[in-house]
């Protein structure tokens, strides 16, 4: 790997470290080997990136669940980290989790979140009968993202407050 790819690589982690401060939320999934392993047993479409030449650009993470799952983590009956653990394995997803989306900032506003969520839920709608979007925005523009998602994937959204 070179430089660049290694720059991009701690400039998302170090991103992802701004944005979602996981360290001083225990509540948060944080995303390592044993949690990729999981998700591509939930659904391999679950995590998604961008490279360029030099690197990961963007990555993408949602996670489909049930819509019981759903509405008690929109409800703050259960935490993010246990709607990841509580998601079970081999069954029939209704709902998708828009868990998170990071891009580098010279990237921006090139439609890449956009595309690599709508991919991921077309890739999903082949195998489960998706019926509503999730989110817990942690910025004003991930929500505006989401809203567009949902539009334009024909879903109804649904926030956790």
């Amino acid at each position: 790997m070179d430089m660049m790819a290694i720059d991009n690589l701690e400039r998302l982690i170090r991103l992802a470290e701004e944005v979602f401060d996981m360290k001083h939320d225990p509540d948060q999934l944080n995303v390592n080997q044993k949690v990729l392993r999981r998700l591509e047993k939930i659904h391999p479409s679950t995590v998604s990136e961008e490279v360029d030449n030099n690197g990961p650009v963007a990555w993408v993470l949602v996670i489909p669940t049930t819509l019981e799952l759903m509405n008690r983590f929109i409800e703050g009956k259960i935490s993010e980290k246990e709607l990841f653990k509580m998601t079970p394995l081999n069954t029939t997803y209704e709902a998708l989790y828009l868990c998170s989306a990071l891009v580098l900032e010279e990237y921006r506003r090139k439609g890449i979140t956009r595309r690599l969520v709508l991919d991921a839920i077309d890739n999903i709608r082949k195998d489960h009968p998706l019926k509503a979007l999730f989110v817990w925005p942690f910025t004003d523009d991930g929500g505006v993202a989401a809203e567009r998602i949902a539009a334009l994937a024909g879903l109804p959204l649904y926030l956790k407050k």
